[in-house]
């Protein structure tokens, strides 16, 4: 059993990744609505607003082919580490936009106001706390012999 329980945050991490991409890649109601709340908020900083514009309109896909290249590399072993790594950073983003933007961490689904009850800020909890627990996993497995604290 201990031998398979390595294996559970990514795959946790492909699922939720995976789940969202056609949400990015069709472009549906939610995804427009995340992706314009954020650009509109951007445009209103001054380091950002030049960006704001792209953001909205490209973001979703992008976000959306970073998360296929995570999910993909967590899963092979060789790799997991970079795509733990990846995921992390884009998970990261993620969490920074629904605290510190007008997305929040409930947030509008659709045109009528109803809201996720904050399901998408769990998830992506979820996936930051499973990066990090694979990154720490993969780093005690990455070095062979420990590395000295002194010199």
């Amino acid at each position: 059993m201990q031998r398979y329980l390595p294996w559970i945050p990514p795959i946790f991490v492909t699922f939720v990744f995976v789940q969202s991409l056609f949400f990015k890649f069709s472009g549906s109601e939610e995804t427009v609505i995340i992706f314009n709340t954020i650009a509109d908020w951007m445009a209103g900083l001054p380091l950002l607003a030049a960006i704001a514009k792209p953001f909205g309109t490209y973001g979703g896909n992008v976000v959306g082919f970073t998360e296929l290249v995570a999910a993909v590399l967590i899963l092979v072993p060789r790799t997991r580490f970079y795509g733990a790594l990846l995921g992390f950073g884009v998970i990261s983003g993620a969490i920074f936009f629904h605290l510190f933007s007008p997305l929040g961490v409930v947030r509008v689904v659709d045109a009528a106001g109803n809201t996720d009850g904050g399901a998408l800020f769990a998830m992506a909890c979820g996936v930051w706390i499973s990066c990090v627990i694979t990154l720490v996993l993969e780093s005690r497995g990455r070095s062979a012999e420990p590395v000295p604290l002194t010199a």
